[in-house]
């Protein structure tokens, strides 16, 4: 697809040009802002025509990376060189570098993954005790007290003078030792030097050996928080938020963990597409190529993906959904730092993300609910019948869309009808108003004040518009607590475990619970002094309606003259002296 100017915009294959064509060309009702904006700036078109569909996967993708354009979902490989650098003068340091200079230091690298070398750079300063702060020593000794690091034993803290200079170096030396050396060569020496010491009865010198051993296990305990039966692989997960998506790719090799990237974007509305288009674009990027991707949906084209990136690897790569075990811990804590980022990035709260990714988990959603509606009942043994239905968006109340309603259908007592009304006036109104803010948004998932009861009688309601929206119902315990959430059918769902999704079901159901019984309470109150007013000879529902309103209280309506009385739309004089003798008898007449 090519603008006015003649530049490539957009590169796609196709099994039926005539049928993608017609996808952009047609009718715009269902196209999404990003094909809408495409088509808005498409003036032309070639194409080619090849063999195979693979033939076309490899030419798409060929193509994508030599044009880059614009609308194609692309990569940006800010990658730059990193290295190690060791100061050489007086109190040397070993610190992270983005480049090269002449300025008489060593330097190690370069290499290419930051992740890698900032994490060696934190684990060498940790287990050697070196400083990581920016003093400059001697200049700033016993200047200033230690900092945490020292009293976690994160460091020898020289601005103290509590290290000599001598065994200072000596650390720095060890230090530079341990990362261009066998670990498991530093470890033998190690334990030799510590028992050399015990033997001399240098048991604080044995004990400084002993703790460093301690470290560097440590350290390889951490390293391998991850694939113990798959040593090399890496791992895609694509979180998505309204507009926003990011990408986390984390690769191990040898069963450690050794680089791991963040990539965003515009929010993709075909996930399987938008899977296949990034491990593309990522591995246009990468040369090395792992035996196994794991990824945490369905890819399209996922068999000629396989063939391209085997083709590419020179040897066999298959492209997995992990299903259980270790391999599903891992994409789920890939996701998880995806939506933390992507939280990071929108300037969002972390937790409010994570409570709505516990709670996807829980419900078993496809992903976070972004816009929740609550409802909930309230009347008074069957009188002044009402409803409250409040959002939650992103986690947090959203004021703006609260909606009360009155229960007209019927009279009496009946939650389950009362909600079944509710539910099909707001349906009716999302008919009306598609597209818009409030009743013409749809949310991604309802939550009901109450049992399977209410979420029996609220399902026919989403089946008569054709909509599928996750159901549930929030359950009380005898104190009126969150105790569980009701799936309709299908039991209840525990929710202590999951502390975070506890406690937003929790804020949702007590913000429901409150706004809808502050309604029925304001309602009940007017409708109490309402039913005073109707004792009165000729005064019914809407003129007692009309003195509440002009007067404020049936206090004021009390006090009020019949001049003041007959100044009420709807009272005539002969009602104004039927009230006042009421309230005040002939005698004042």
């Amino acid at each position: 697809m090519k603008n006015a100017r003649g530049d490539i915009i957009y590169i796609g294959k196709a099994k039926a040009l005539k049928n993608r064509v017609s996808q952009y060309f047609g009718s715009s009702a269902n196209h999404t802002t990003k094909e809408k904006k495409l088509v808005g700036n498409i003036e032309t078109f070639d194409y080619i025509l090849v063999d195979s569909e693979f033939e076309a996967l490899v030419l798409e993708a060929s193509l994508i990376k030599q044009h880059r354009p614009k609308y194609n979902i692309l990569l940006k490989d800010d990658k730059g060189y990193h290295y190690i650098r060791i100061d050489n003068k007086g109190w040397r340091k070993i610190a992270v570098a983005m480049q090269k200079k002449d300025d008489g230091a060593t330097y190690l690298g370069p290499y290419t993954s930051s992740f890698f070398t900032r994490t060696a750079v934190d684990e060498v300063c940790g287990i050697y005790q070196l400083p990581t702060c920016n003093k400059v020593f001697p200049r700033d000794i016993k200047k200033s007290r230690p900092c945490l690091n020292f009293f976690i034993k994160k460091c020898s803290a020289p601005c103290t003078g509590k290290i000599s200079k001598k065994e200072y170096d000596q650390n720095v030396d060890a230090a530079l030792e341990f990362m261009t050396g066998s670990r498991t060569d530093i470890l033998k020496d190690l334990e030799k030097d510590m028992y050399a010491a015990s033997e001399r009865m240098d048991f604080e010198l044995a004990a400084k050996y002993r703790d460093r051993i301690n470290a560097i296990n440590k350290v390889a305990e951490k390293q391998h928080v991850v694939s113990q039966k798959i040593k090399q692989q890496d791992v895609f997960a694509l979180a998505a938020v309204l507009e926003k998506a990011c990408l986390n790719v984390m690769r191990f090799d040898d069963g450690r963990l050794f680089e791991n990237e963040f990539f965003f974007m515009d929010n993709p509305e075909n996930l399987p597409e938008a899977r296949r288009d990034l491990i593309i674009s990522y591995y246009s990027m990468r040369d090395q190529i792992p035996p196994r991707v794991a990824v945490d949906g369905e890819v399209e084209d996922r068999e000629l993906l396989e063939e391209l990136l085997s083709e590419q690897a020179k040897r066999k790569v298959k492209i997995v959904i992990p299903e259980r075990g270790e391999q599903v811990e891992l994409v789920k804590l890939c996701l998880k730092n995806a939506n933390e980022k992507l939280a990071q990035n929108r300037g969002r709260s972390d937790k409010a993300d994570l409570a709505l990714d516990e709670l996807a988990e829980l419900l078993g959603l496809s992903e976070a609910p972004i816009y929740i509606e609550s409802y909930d009942i309230s009347h008074t043994a069957g009188t002044d019948n009402v409803a409250g239905m409040v959002v939650f968006k992103n986690g947090k109340p959203y004021k703006k869309a609260y909606k009360r309603f009155t229960i007209k259908g019927f009279s009496g007592q009946d939650d389950y009808a009362s909600m079944a009304e509710v539910l099909t006036r707001r349906f009716n109104e999302y008919e009306k108003n598609k597209g818009t803010d409030g009743f013409g948004t749809l949310p991604d998932l309802i939550l009901l004040d109450g049992g399977e009861g209410q979420v029996n009688a609220v399902r026919p309601v989403l089946e008569k518009f054709n909509l599928e929206i996750p159901l549930f119902g929030m359950v009380k315990d005898s104190k009126h607590r969150t105790r569980a959430i009701a799936g309709g059918g299908e039991g209840e769902i525990s929710i202590d475990s999951k502390r975070r999704a506890f406690t937003l079901v929790s804020t949702i159901q007590e913000e429901v619970h409150r706004f809808s019984v502050e309604y029925h309470r304001k309602k009940h109150k007017k409708s109490t002094l309402v039913t005073s007013l109707t004792k009165i000879d000729g005064i019914g529902q809407k003129k007692a309606a009309a003195l509440v309103k002009h007067f404020k209280s049936v206090a004021a309506v009390r006090k009020a003259s019949i001049e003041q009385l007959c100044e009420v739309k709807g009272i005539s004089e002969k009602n104004a002296k039927k009230i006042y003798e009421f309230y005040n008898g002939r005698k004042n007449d």
